[in-house]
């Protein structure tokens, strides 16, 4: 029996170390250290771009804050607890998503081109793509 090997898979589970740990600081400074969960993200390299597909059910795309600085993108917001139509308090009540503040970052590549960003926010799903730069074509150079 052959088990298939993805090297990332470690990568995957120190980051998920790291969020848990540094996740629950009782206090600090950084959005990330008062983030209260953790959104799921998809990236993907393409020949042109980079794009993120973060998974933000019930976040209105109008609050989730994006900066770029530095080469880093940061996502921010809030998911709140829904009101019930009904405004009698429930008999019984489970609460599966997680509520509170959100808060990602990534660390771009050289090739991604900071002032060729665009944002969109469908179905629960915000949609970051980052255009690369384009890449220098050779070019003769002539003697004089």
């Amino acid at each position: 029996m052959t088990t298939a090997h993805e090297p990332w898979s470690v990568v995957s589970q120190l980051q998920s170390e790291i969020n848990r740990v540094f996740g629950n600081l009782p206090d600090g400074n950084t959005s990330s250290a008062t983030a209260q969960w953790v959104p799921a993200v998809d990236v993907a390299e393409y020949a042109d771009r980079f794009e993120l597909l973060i998974d933000l059910p019930g976040v209105d795309p109008n609050g989730v804050e994006i900066t770029l600085d530095n080469g880093v993108l940061s996502v921010a917001g809030a998911r709140q607890i829904e009101k019930a139509a009904d405004q009698r308090a429930p008999q019984q009540q489970r609460f599966e998503r997680q509520q509170g503040r959100f808060y990602r970052r990534f660390i771009l590549p050289d090739t991604a081109d900071a002032e060729n960003v665009r944002a969109a926010g469908r179905n629960g799903v915000l949609e970051i793509s980052i255009a690369k730069h384009p890449k220098a074509k050779p070019r003769r150079i002539a003697i004089t």
